[in-house]
């Protein structure tokens, strides 16, 4: 060592020092006797001034440059032994033990009591907390309820009711949005020409539905039935309606209450004859369907349809433009088996003389005795058929025509017919009755008979078509 260096020994105590520390050194930990241990200490060094022998020294050594001469020293440090051992340590309630938990200071007697005490006030303060009775909306009596109007609910749609707290103001509501008033749709008014009297009629839309249906079908109908036809006609007028179509009617007028528009029986004449005529029972049978399908067509492509309908098949329904020349997607032809066996008069024969032929075709003497080779019978042979099975076209005396063309001539009850000669007479046997195109009354009433709903039949006889509401297309 040098002479212009002093040594200065400071002791840094280490956890692990503290822990190999014997504690049959320490004492009751008492201030007196740690006194009085250090004082024999300090009169007791050994030659160098350093720890005696025995004890392990564990301490950092730091060098400090000095001027002062070489004095091999131990300088003591204030309040702490010049030995380095625990046993020195002035604050013996913080001297761990060796080899176990500190344990509770001789200075704080109090503390274990107190750690108790928290331990009891908390076991007591849960279950008191747990069991505090929390606001809950309380079941309203049954005798009260009608007595105590509940107050209007302001929660908006789609949030969360808040739990009101015992004197906590409440939010102030946010104000909702102005809705938008939605106008009700009216149902709108037929300007319906009774040809009886010669007047205009004018109703509400499902009232004149109700003469309808008693006009065009008989009311022995099953009740599906007589609803399809409710569609159907309410369906009808709804296009008209909205086309603001009023061909074939008079002015001021928007149909007829014949069957060139539909058939109509008026609100006075069903009041009169049916009403106090031993038919009331079929009366109310009709208004029930309609009142079942009220507001309900049938629409293609998001428009009302042409809902033709006629009385009786041939066992098939006609496409449109084999009637009408014009195709339509929705009037297809479809198979109706039912009408050969419900409807009594699926055939009719009617007798005509060969006059009568004549004359309601256009056809002149001369051309039928060219076309026979003298004799007096015209030659009539079939061309053609459609595919609903009826006549397509057909040549009568050398003049082609079509099988409606006969039929309306002639004033058959079918496009579907057969004929016999008799002498001077041309026996016509027809096969179903009306156009063919759209839905048979007979074939809906035989499919009701099954089992069939209004909606099934409908969808049968019109291919492709879909429902809607008839105020929101009208409006």
């Amino acid at each position: 060592m040098k002479d212009s260096q002093v040594r200065i020994r400071i002791p840094i105590h280490h956890p692990k020092e503290h822990r190999q520390a014997s504690f049959a050194e320490e004492d009751t930990g008492s201030i007196a006797t740690l006194l009085q241990k250090n004082k024999l200490m300090q009169q007791q060094p050994d030659a160098r001034g350093t720890l005696p022998t025995g004890v392990k020294p564990n301490r950092r050594t730091t060098v400090v440059p000095s001027a002062v001469n070489s004095v091999d020293t131990t300088l003591p440090i204030a309040g702490v032994a010049t030995h380095d051992t625990c046993a020195a340590s002035p604050l013996p309630h913080l001297r761990p033990s060796a080899g176990r938990a500190p344990r509770w200071g001789s200075r704080r007697p109090w503390l274990p009591f107190a750690a108790m005490a928290g331990v009891l006030v908390l076991a007591m303060a849960v279950p008191a907390l747990m069991a505090w009775p929390r606001q809950t909306a309380q079941p309203v009596p049954p005798s009260s309820r009608t007595a105590v109007p509940a107050a209007p609910s302001v929660t908006a749609k789609g949030e969360t009711p808040v739990t009101r707290l015992p004197g906590v103001p409440p939010m102030p509501a946010v104000p909702a949005a102005p809705t938008r008033s939605v106008p009700v749709a009216t149902e709108p008014d037929v300007r319906v020409y009774v040809t009886s009297t010669g007047r205009t009629e004018t109703l509400p839309l499902e009232q004149y539905i109700v003469g309808v249906v008693a006009a065009e079908m008989p009311p022995s109908f099953e009740g599906e039935a007589l609803k399809a036809q409710a569609i159907a006609a309410r369906t009808f007028i709804a296009r008209r309606l909205l086309a603001d179509d009023t061909s074939g009617a008079p002015a001021g007028a928007d149909v007829t209450d014949t069957v060139k528009h539909q058939a109509y029986i008026s609100k006075a004449k069903l009041t009169r004859e049916w009403g106090h005529s031993g038919k009331s029972a079929e009366l109310a049978k009709i208004q029930q369907a309609v009142r079942d399908t009220k507001d309900t067509i049938m629409v293609y492509e998001g428009k009302p349809i042409t809902a033709s309908f006629f009385s009786t098949s041939n066992g098939y329904t006609e496409n449109s433009e084999d009637v009408w020349a014009k195709a339509v997607p929705y009037l297809r032809s479809v198979s109706s088996p039912w009408d050969k066996q419900l409807a009594p008069r699926y055939t009719e024969t009617v007798t005509l003389s060969r006059q009568s032929v004549f004359d309601r075709l256009g056809l002149s003497r001369t051309a039928i005795a060219a076309s026979t080779g003298g004799g007096s019978m015209p030659e009539i042979r079939i061309l053609s058929k459609t595919e609903g099975h009826r006549i397509k076209k057909i040549e009568v005396g050398g003049s082609i025509f079509t099988g409606p063309e006969i039929r309306n001539k002639l004033g058959l009850r079918s496009a579907e017919f057969t004929w016999k000669a008799e002498g001077d007479r041309i026996a016509i046997t027809t096969y179903g009755y009306g156009h063919g195109v759209g839905m048979s009354q007979w074939g809906a009433n035989g499919m009701a008979k099954e089992g069939h709903t209004a909606t099934q039949i409908l969808l049968h006889y019109y291919t492709g078509i879909s429902f809607a509401q008839a105020s929101r297309i009208l409006s």
